[in-house]
């Protein structure tokens, strides 16, 4: 590549429990610049959570965002006229990033009535290993394993 690789931006750990993770969470959670907002959003949702498992809100989320975290996935890769779905690893970054990605995307299709609330039953059911975020990862991980036999074309 003729272009050198742009810097990696610094991200500021959340002014509550200092956690890195949590404002990259927040960065995929706000729309428009809302950030205040989608800040507010987590940690209620966080005590939601505390509230009705009675354990720590943040470790439940962690626990949580890595069960809906896959490890693979399949990339189409065009050989010889046909496509193939080949099974690759995830790098780390993109892995968070997916997990999270994904928990936003299937809190905010349920049917809770406020954002919190749907955030809250969301993380509650992947720490529960079930829900729509952890159905996701565990289909990924089956589309990898049916296609397995084509491993070798891996780029």
């Amino acid at each position: 590549m003729r272009k050198s690789k742009p810097k990696k931006r610094i991200i500021l750990p959340d002014p509550k429990f200092n956690d890195v993770l949590v404002t990259k969470f927040v960065n995929n959670l706000m729309y428009t610049g809302k950030k205040n907002l989608a800040f507010q959003i987590f940690y209620e949702a966080i005590e939601t959570v505390t509230e009705k498992t009675s354990e720590d809100g943040l470790e439940v989320w962690k626990k949580a965002l890595s069960n809906v975290t896959p490890n693979v996935e399949v990339r189409s890769r065009r050989i010889g006229g046909a496509t193939f779905q080949i099974p690759s690893e995830i790098r780390p970054g993109r892995k968070s990033s997916i997990g999270m990605k994904n928990l936003i995307l299937f809190a905010r299709k349920r049917h809770e009535k406020t954002m919190s609330a749907k955030l809250a039953g969301e993380i509650m059911a992947a720490y529960k290993e079930e829900g729509a975020a952890f159905k996701r990862k565990e289909d990924t991980h089956r589309m990898a394993d049916a296609n397995k036999a084509f491993s070798h074309f891996r780029f």
